[in-house]
């Protein structure tokens, strides 16, 4: 036992193994070992994706076409009209000439009298007119010609001296001088509009003031005045020339009788009140050909007219006629007229353009029953009409005619069909060739009272002299030029304010013709052409019109994207919405698990 403790001291105690290292505590609410996967949300977002990429298929689905428009070009060409009105040129000539070069001359300064012309003219297109389109302020050039043997010209590019020998012409004859003066070729082809003034002018007392069926006029006397000479020319240039000779001056393009498609439909209708008395027809083929045919063909550049006719029977009127002893007959007062056309009795509107854009001009030939006839028209100064007709703008004119007998043909059921006479014709299309003219806003007469003379005024064979063919061109440009920018104007606006509309290749293509067709008006205006610049500006607001009463548009102008929305959203928006909230949810917990993960990453990393 000695040894034993003898032994103890040379022998080490045993050792301890180390003890492992302690793992971090670990909370499987708030961490986790393994790294969260991203198959769930790689599927998730795979369904998100796949369905936002089908909303661009939807939306081409639903897609409306809209051609593009010339948005830009559409506000200068409605600035620009509003703004500032096209001027038309217009070139002005006076030519004196003495009656007989041998024993007379004229003494006068073409300088002060140039000067006193350009100062009425200018006073004179200032009243009532100002600016608008189609008016004569300062765009108009003025040249004097004294042919006093020696020729003395003021900036004349148009007259040759000579051309005109006052001793050649006969002026007791108004036909044979306005033939003479356009033979002389006044304006060398252009549109030049010349007075001729005739001093010392034999046969002739006072002063003689006639203007022509061209671009002339003439005025002949012995005593005149400078002053007086000058006034009578500025009235000739502004209120004849230019003005048509209207009074009040340019024509209010609303009461054009044009209709949208610059088209005319002349629509002549003979009336048989009762033809139990007696029957009326006509052979208007042949009035077709040599009546109507060359006015049709004058107008040819300001509409595209066309003419039907068609004969009527059992077609009483509305109002009432009393018979009255001193005149002879059943008179029809003025304050009747309103109530004489019966809307509900005389079917005229049968034509194919009827329900067009096109305009149906009604001229009416009215022949009354025999118990009322003969029907006359009293004016209100108690005089009776000589022309028994009457006019309604923007619908026709009504003449009644009275046939020679106004006893009844027989008693028996069969009647003969009277044929009109080709004098009876004649008469009846020369008052309605008057108020053709009354329509577009001309005088029927062949008078215009100026501030000095009474002016005559030369009929034309074709209804129209050429100096109203050219003061209609201007009227019709200015009002379709306006009508065009108008329309093209709200077209813009309409397309501009709805997203989803429909706008085809054609409104397009129309659009943009119309554009360069009233451009090409414009410029045509600013060069003089008038019949040129009436044809344009009339394509121009047809064109415009058709753009805008497309039937495309019309059919979906109201289809805006709300409706579209309320459509399509009962099928998609559910789904959308949970497939939306699906995918944040799975984003939201693969967070939460990458932050569990990466919270035990961190305290494993802590405790080593």
């Amino acid at each position: 036992m000695a040894e034993e403790i003898s032994e103890s001291p040379n022998h080490p105690p045993p050792e301890t193994p180390p003890s492992p290292p302690s793992e971090p505590e670990f909370d499987s609410k708030t961490m986790r070992k393994t790294k969260p996967g991203l198959k769930r949300l790689f599927l998730t977002f795979t369904v998100l994706v796949s369905f936002l990429l089908g909303f661009p298929f939807l939306f081409k689905s639903v897609e409306i076409y809209r051609s593009p428009l010339p948005f830009h070009d559409i506000d200068i060409l409605s600035n620009d009209v509003v703004s500032n009105p096209f001027l038309f040129p217009f070139h002005f000539q006076a030519i004196f000439v003495p009656s007989d070069p041998k024993s007379s001359s004229i003494d006068v300064n073409l300088d002060e009298l140039e000067l006193s012309i350009r100062t009425k003219i200018t006073k004179l297109a200032s009243k009532g007119i100002g600016s608008q389109c189609g008016a004569c302020t300062n765009n108009f050039t003025l040249s004097l010609t004294l042919d006093n043997g020696d020729c003395t010209q003021s900036l004349s590019k148009f007259y040759k001296c000579g051309s005109i020998r006052a001793a050649d012409l006969d002026f007791s004859d108004d036909e044979s001088v306005d033939e003479a003066l356009e033979s002389a070729g006044l304006d060398f082809g252009g549109k030049v509009y010349s007075v001729v003034v005739v001093v010392n002018g034999d046969g002739v007392e006072g002063v003689k003031v006639v203007v022509g069926k061209y671009r002339h006029a003439w005025i002949v006397g012995r005593d005149w005045r400078v002053e007086e000479v000058a006034e009578r020319l500025a009235e000739i240039f502004v209120k004849v020339f230019v003005n048509g000779g209207r009074e009040e001056g340019l024509i209010h393009g609303e009461f054009m009788p044009v209709g949208a498609d610059g088209r005319i439909v002349l629509s002549f209708n003979l009336l048989n009140a009762d033809p139990r008395d007696w029957i009326y027809d006509w052979d208007f083929q042949k009035i077709d050909e040599t009546l109507l045919a060359p006015m049709i063909d004058t107008l040819g550049p300001i509409a595209n007219i066309s003419v039907e006719s068609q004969v009527l029977y059992y077609t009483p009127k509305f109002s009432f006629s009393s018979w009255d002893e001193k005149l002879g007959g059943y008179i029809l007062s003025t304050k009747d007229l309103p109530f004489f056309v019966n809307s509900n009795e005389w079917h005229l509107d049968t034509s194919i353009a009827a329900g067009g854009r096109s305009k149906i001009l009604q001229f009416v030939v009215y022949v009354p029953s025999a118990k009322e006839c003969p029907l006359l028209l009293q004016l209100p100064n108690g005089e009776i009409s000589k022309t028994n007709a009457f006019i309604s703008p923007m619908w026709g004119g009504v003449m009644v005619w009275n046939p020679q007998s106004c006893s009844r043909d027989s008693d028996s059921e069969l009647l003969v069909k009277h044929i009109m006479s080709p004098e009876d014709l004649q008469k009846i299309f020369e008052v309605f060739a008057g108020q053709f003219r009354q329509l577009f806003g001309l005088k029927s007469g062949s008078l215009h009272v100026g501030a000095l003379d009474t002016y005559g005024l030369l009929a034309s064979e074709k209804g129209f002299t050429e100096w109203e063919l050219d003061f209609l061109s201007r009227q019709h440009t200015c009002f379709n030029i306006h009508s065009s920018a108008t329309t093209l104007g709200s077209l813009s606006k309409l397309v501009q304010s709805l997203p989803r509309m429909i706008i085809m290749d054609e409104i397009g293509k129309q659009v943009k013709f119309s554009l360069e067709a009233a451009n090409l008006a414009r410029s045509n205006a600013s060069l003089g052409f008038y019949d040129a610049s009436a044809v344009s500006s009339r394509q121009a607001r047809s064109l415009a019109e058709d753009a805008f009463f497309h039937p495309s548009i019309m059919s979906v102008s109201y289809y805006s994207f709300e409706h579209c929305f309320a459509v399509y959203s009962p099928f998609f928006l559910p789904v959308s919405m949970h497939v939306l909230l699906a995918a944040l949810r799975e984003w939201r917990r693969y967070k939460q698990e990458k932050a569990k993960y990466l919270l035990w990453k961190a305290k494993e990393k802590a405790a080593s």
